[in-house]
């Protein structure tokens, strides 16, 4: 079937993806998304520290009307939402952030597999944010929407739903989601609309799911950030307290890697799948149109 063909391709270009990073000196992108995941957990924990210094002179007390009362609460709602935000979602905003750097990644990596060239064009990049922000819309809602129909089934059929076999079915939808989001920056280099991105990535559900599924377990481990740089139980615990510490920075790495790892794995499994020297939206590349047509409906 296709299906196993396209999955064994993606969970190849894993392989390859290491290897390439390795060999072309992309390591120096790794270190950015661990930065910018500590910067944002940072900014994070002032909010949580700020609002836990809130003396009760400087809370409601003072309040002398309803107005300055409900101030007074949403001020509070509104610090401990972000802080909580930023602190466990830290990794999940570093991939919105970095969108614009991975599709620049992609497109590096692609030049060093087929000589491939785009231009910088501010318009161009606007245009990829927008596009962007409406497949991760539209992902994050049928998603959910698939998840709230498996969600239902299971809680019809079985006491406990995590228990039901249809509930797995929700990481298989998870793993296709998170790889539609990766391979639609070179489907957009091949100047396929968003439908025309949906359908390629439908009929090739096993390539999405194969980089989906190894993106998940790397950034869907459970990292504190904050145990990570805990070392207050160091004298009374040493190897414990190391042992933690480790095992934190260690899932950090993971998490940290995986939008890198990912999009150079991604890239590398659609120029195994189409050929991506065939593109003729490179700015070196001068292709019969009909011919380039005819390659991306025998790819579809």
């Amino acid at each position: 079937m296709n299906f196993f063909k396209h999955f064994a391709i993606g969970l190849r270009s894993y392989w390859k993806a290491i290897a390439f990073i390795r060999t072309h000196k992309l390591y120096w992108y790794l270190p950015i998304p661990a930065v910018l995941m500590l910067l944002i957990y940072y900014v994070g924990s002032l909010f949580a520290t700020w609002q836990a210094g809130w003396s009760d002179e400087q809370g409601c007390l003072e309040c002398t009307n309803m107005n300055e009362t409900i101030w007074f609460l949403l001020k509070m709602l509104l610090s401990i939402s972000i802080g909580l935000i930023l602190m466990k979602f830290a990794k999940y905003i570093v991939v919105v952030i970095l969108s614009p750097m991975l599709s620049i990644i992609s497109q590096v990596v692609e030049k060093k597999l087929t000589s491939n060239e785009y231009p910088f064009s501010l318009q161009q990049t606007l245009h990829d944010v927008k596009r962007g922000l409406r497949i991760a819309m539209r992902n994050i809602m049928w998603e959910y929407v698939f998840f709230l129909l498996i969600l239902v089934v299971s809680a019809v059929g079985w006491d406990e739903v995590h228990k039901s076999p249809f509930f797995y079915l929700t990481f298989a939808i998870g793993f296709f989601y998170y790889g539609f989001s990766f391979i639609d920056y070179v489907n957009e280099r091949r100047r396929l609309d968003i439908d025309q991105s949906i359908h390629f990535i439908r009929n090739h559900r096993g390539l999405a799911v194969a980089i989906g599924s190894i993106y998940s377990v790397f950034i869907l481990v459970p990292v504190d950030l904050g145990k990570m740089v805990d070392f207050t139980g160091f004298l009374g615990h040493p190897f414990e307290t190391l042992g933690t510490v480790s095992f934190q920075f260690l899932l950090w790495m993971l998490a940290s890697v995986a939008p890198i790892l990912t999009i150079v794995a991604a890239t590398i499994a659609m120029d195994d799948l189409v050929d991506l020297s065939k593109n003729i939206y490179a700015d070196n590349k001068e292709f019969d149109m009909k011919d380039f047509k005819t390659d991306i409906e025998q790819s579809e």
